[in-house]
């Protein structure tokens, strides 16, 4: 990021706001559409194809869900784009072992090298098959999880029992997973427990958080936005993350500035300020898709959601109308879109004072946006769990 501030101001004091504008949207390009790809394998019927859709926040039946059964359904490599962040992308792979993809040539036949993190699924224990594939991806030096799938299963069926312990049977499940992988070479392996259908019971949360620990700085971003939870921890990461790049978009608009067009800053600060807008409603889960997967989830009807979002915002369509009579009821946003325009008209020093003006601007009504939509975003989670 120092590399492209340099390389900005140097553009700009060579008077070329073009080359320091494309520079800048190149940029920012790239940080949107940083792929991830997440590779989930086993052994056929060990739940690969459900666990897709819950890290999707999709249901089995949904349009685009990556189709479940019994028997086995994957027969071939097949990408599932998150719905709202199409870079990143689950991969539903084959189960190992089966006819046409023998555990010897799996690896090869996958195209293992292409993914960026794997998990491993079992319904039971941890077998040789998984163990040769985990020390495979060990050889590539990429991170892999054991995932010991239908958990919920397991709690069923021993709550029959009359001495039934929830804790007491997550810990006997996980100390056997251990114990298997242990005998087949892998020493004290950490294994998630999980439920592809209690998404927030259980170790789903923990697995969440394991891959944004182990992922890299720009990987991390892109599953940040991919994660349909809504808590307040991710709600302060997202929007630390969009904070970061709201600079950016300040010197885009500053640079933009500096072309000497009458009400050409306006129109682009305008424009530039909706596309944002809708990633922050997109971002923190207000979009009516996110509400009404949240409703779902939580119990808590979508109109009871969505009549705690105060700002307008998230509550109708983003055009140029709407964000022009937020910033005008807003007086310093408001009088440093007037003054930016007004000293474009005056040769060489009302251009350089326009630019700056533009990067204020820009600045101001960005953190305004972002504050009030996070705190929407922050009531709507307290509300769906009848915080409030």
């Amino acid at each position: 990021m120092e590399d492209l501030t340099n390389a900005v101001k140097s553009a700009l004091k060579k008077n070329d706001a073009a080359a320091a504008v494309k520079l800048i949207k190149e940029f920012l390009k790239d940080q949107n559409n940083i792929p991830l790809k997440i590779a989930i394998t086993g052994k056929s019927g060990a739940g690969k194809s459900t666990f897709v859709n819950a890290f999707r926040e999709m249901s089995d039946d949904d349009e685009g869900a990556a189709p479940t059964g019994v028997t086995q359904t994957t027969l071939q490599c097949t990408a599932y784009p998150h719905p709202n962040y199409p870079n990143v992308t689950l991969w539903d792979l084959p189960g190992i072992g089966t006819t046409k993809f023998p555990a010897d040539e799996y690896l090869e036949l996958v195209g293992f090298e292409k993914f960026d993190l794997f998990i491993i699924i079992s319904d039971t224990r941890f077998r040789e098959n998984e163990v040769k594939l985990a020390k495979e991806i060990q050889k590539m030096k990429k991170k892999f999880y054991f995932v010991r799938s239908k958990i919920d299963n397991d709690i069923q069926a021993e709550r029959r029992k009359r001495d039934f312990n929830e804790g007491r049977t997550l810990k006997k499940n996980r100390e056997k997973c251990v114990q298997d992988l242990g005998e087949l070479g892998i020493p004290f392996p950490q294994v998630f427990l999980v439920s592809s259908f209690e998404r927030s019971l259980y170790d789903f949360p923990f697995l969440r958080e394991m891959f944004k620990r182990d992922l890299h700085a720009h990987k991390r971003d892109a599953l940040l936005f991919a994660l349909s939870d809504i808590n307040q921890k991710i709600i302060n990461e997202k929007k630390e993350t969009f904070q970061s790049k709201i600079k950016y978009y300040s010197i885009l608009s500053a640079a933009v500035a500096g072309v000497p067009v009458p009400l050409l800053s306006a129109a682009v600060d305008l424009g530039l300020i909706i596309k944002v807008v809708k990633e922050y409603v997109a971002g923190f889960g207000l979009d009516k898709s996110s509400l009404e997967r949240l409703a779902a989830s939580s119990g808590v009807p979508y109109t009871d959601l969505f009549a705690v979002i105060k700002s307008p915002l998230a509550k109708g369509e983003i055009n140029k109308e709407l964000i022009l009579k937020i910033l005008t009821q807003l007086a310093c946003t408001a009088a440093l879109l007037a003054a930016e325009e007004g000293f474009r008209w005056i040769p060489v020093i009302g251009i350089l004072a326009s630019i700056g003006l533009s990067f204020t601007f820009t600045n101001k009504a960005l953190n305004h946006f972002l504050d009030t939509l996070a705190e929407d975003a922050e009531t709507v989670f307290k509300r769906a769990l009848n915080l409030d």
